[in-house]
């Protein structure tokens, strides 16, 4: 499993709220539904890593 970083967000709390709201409507943590949607953005835009390389700093 590949390492996680820790780091605090600042967020508005109504997008908080409907994300929180969708991570229940899926059955996800809040913090699973926000890395969900980082990594669709990601791959979406061609820019998610390579799972045959590991990230700088390894």
């Amino acid at each position: 499993m590949a390492k996680k970083k820790a780091f605090a967000l600042r967020i508005d709390e109504a997008e908080m709220a409907q994300i929180e709201k969708w991570a229940a409507d899926e059955f996800r943590s809040t913090n699973g539904q926000i890395e969900w949607i980082i990594n669709k953005a990601l791959r979406e835009s061609g820019r998610a890593p390579s799972k045959k390389t590991p990230p700088a700093g390894d």
